[in-house]
């Protein structure tokens, strides 16, 4: 495997880890607010 090769699978798999922090953040947040809106209720 070359070099620029092993950095684009690099480069795809931190896009990867992104997109799934920005999911499960996303998913921590949404059920803060549906916690939140059933206490203040």
């Amino acid at each position: 495997m070359t070099p620029e090769e092993q950095e684009a699978l690099k480069r795809a798999r931190r896009g990867r880890n992104v997109a799934l922090g920005l999911v499960l953040a996303a998913l921590v947040a949404l059920f803060y607010a549906i916690t939140w809106a059933k206490i203040a209720g």
